[in-house]
Formats: structure tokens, sequence, C-alpha cells
């Protein structure tokens, strides 16, 4: 009887064991703060994309608050500088980014319809997150955690 009892906690410990949450392991601070981007040449080399992100911590578990600006430079129809606000969701070592068009700063061609930007990552460490641009066009990105002057 000792012995069956013994065998059913050993069953029953490993199932109340607490459930891992999207970040266990991780350190939200890999991630948070300054960080600046840029794409590769797309649309047949004839734009490019590079910006800043500020990333903040948000309640809910492995979902942060974000706003990025975005200078995509294009030989066809000129610059354009877009503030957007975003919310990253992390699981594991992945980011994805989903943006809103907050305020156009500079804008290209009059007529030219702009589509928030949004990226797909994954977080190599606290200073680099690679992956794609994910818009209008989809581009491979890098990320680099901005170095912080001292004043």
């Amino acid at each position: 009887m000792r012995l069956a009892l013994i065998a059913c906690l050993a069953i029953l410990i490993p199932l109340s064991a607490p459930v891992a949450s999207a970040t266990e392991g991780k350190d939200s601070s890999d991630i948070l703060g300054n960080w600046t981007f840029q794409t590769k040449p797309y649309r047949e080399g004839q734009c490019l994309m590079t910006g800043t992100m500020r990333i903040t911590p948000n309640e809910e578990d492995g979902l942060y608050s974000c706003e990025l600006t975005a200078v995509e430079v294009c030989s066809m129809w000129g610059r354009s500088v877009v503030l957007q606000q975003c919310e990253a969701r992390r699981i594991g070592d992945q980011l994805t980014i989903r943006s809103e068009i907050d305020q156009f700063l500079e804008s290209k061609l009059e007529g030219l319809v702009y589509v928030p930007d949004n990226f797909a990552l994954t977080i190599q460490s606290a200073k680099r997150m690679y992956g794609s641009l994910i818009s209008a066009a989809t581009a491979p990105a890098i990320f680099i955690r901005a170095e912080e002057g001292v004043s």
C-alpha cells in the first residue's frame, strides 16, 4: 500500500508543476530599450528602410509596447519618414512587431499609400535581432541595440 501511494504521488507531482511562460528563462531587458534597424534593398534594389525603435514593458507576459520611426528611401518616389505605434509579442527568442501609422513626418510622392511596417524577428542577443520586414514589400532586416551615450 505504501509503495502504491508513493507511485501515485510521483505521478501527480509533475502534473501540478506550473506551466512555463512565453518568456521563462528570458530576461526582458534583452529587448527593452532603443534599437536601430536597416533592411536590405528591396523592390529590385530601388528601396531601403532604416529607422529607430523603442521597446517598453507592458502588463501582459510576453507583450511589449513600442514606437518606431521608419525612414524609407526609394529612388523612384523619394523619401518617407513615418512614426508608428506598435506592439511586440515575444515567444521564446521570436519577436513579432505589429505597427499602426501614427504620423507622417515626411511624405513621399503624393497619392502613394504607405502600409504599416511589421517585422518578424529572432532575438540573437541583447544587442542584435534579425528577421524580415513584412509590409507592402518584404526584405531581410537587422536590428542593433543603440549604444547609449554618457553625458
